[in-house]
């Protein structure tokens, strides 16, 4: 759900589509009606979505908080890369202790941090290659009081290979990397007869998925034949591919509004 605002509401900010129009959409990925009816619930009630009715038909739109998240993932996406070339030696460092009984509200720091690219050095302990800002993250879940923040460098005693390997599932991340490429390796060369707005939705989701975990460790630290870097290239390529067709598509299907007031 969140792809399909990012590939065609993002851009168009006060934009609101109509759930039936969702529904078409997601569709054709094989969601259902009543999953895609219950998802946008959801999102209303935990202040990512908006509704706005016109007569009968009811409008779904981004919340400030919303655009916020897609807004990381698109620098995720489009700026940043699953590549890091120009490292500069630093690492960002928090630390947290949260009371036993306050299970949710470590798991959601914990999630929070696995996207924005840190990795559990000790229980308590997390670090981030460069630096990484993330005090609105921190004070988003109301956690300021808990958590401290660092930015530093290795010790030369330190064996920073080894720490990666320690900290990081490297044979994951890679997986899913590996996965991703050869799936939309094929997709290139079977062509592209397809419906492009359903392929977009899916690629991006997946890429999204593929890089969720992965806390962009620096190239010269990792091994030779990292899989990031084709994977990249091929979402690239993917993505260049369905862009037009896919906006064509959406401008047809989407039935849409101004959102003039939040209801």
């Amino acid at each position: 759900m969140l792809t399909f605002f990012g590939n065609h509401v993002l851009e168009e900010g006060d934009l609101c589509v109509y759930s039936g129009s969702i529904i078409d959409v997601l569709g054709r990925v094989g969601v259902g009606e009543q999953a895609v009816r219950s998802t946008l619930t959801r999102m209303v009630n935990r202040g990512l979505l908006r509704r706005r009715r016109e007569g009968r038909r009811m409008h779904f739109g981004l919340t400030p908080q919303a655009t916020r998240v897609l807004e990381d993932g698109r620098t995720r996406i489009w700026k940043q890369g699953a590549v890091n070339d120009d490292w500069d030696g630093g690492w960002t460092l928090l630390g947290f202790s949260l009371p036993d009984s306050w299970k949710r509200q470590r798991h959601d720091l914990r999630s929070r941090l696995t996207w924005s690219g840190f990795g559990a050095l000790y229980s308590g302990l997390w670090i981030a290659p460069g630096k990484v800002d993330v005090a609105d993250v921190v004070a988003e879940l109301g956690l300021t009081d808990h958590v401290k923040i660092f930015h530093s460098r290795a010790d030369e005693s330190t064996d920073i290979g080894l720490m990666i390997r320690d900290t990081w599932d490297l044979e994951s991340i890679a997986a899913r990397y590996v996965t991703f490429d050869k799936r939309w390796t094929a997709h290139l060369n079977a062509g592209s007869g397809d419906d492009p707005i359903a392929t977009r939705l899916r690629l991006v989701s997946e890429w999204l998925w593929t890089i969720r975990t992965d806390p962009r460790l620096p190239a010269r630290h990792l091994p030779p034949d990292w899989p990031a870097r084709p994977a990249q290239d091929t979402f690239r390529r993917v993505a260049e591919q369905t862009e037009a067709p896919a906006h064509r598509m959406a401008r047809e299907l989407l039935e849409t509004v101004r959102q003039a007031s939040n209801r």
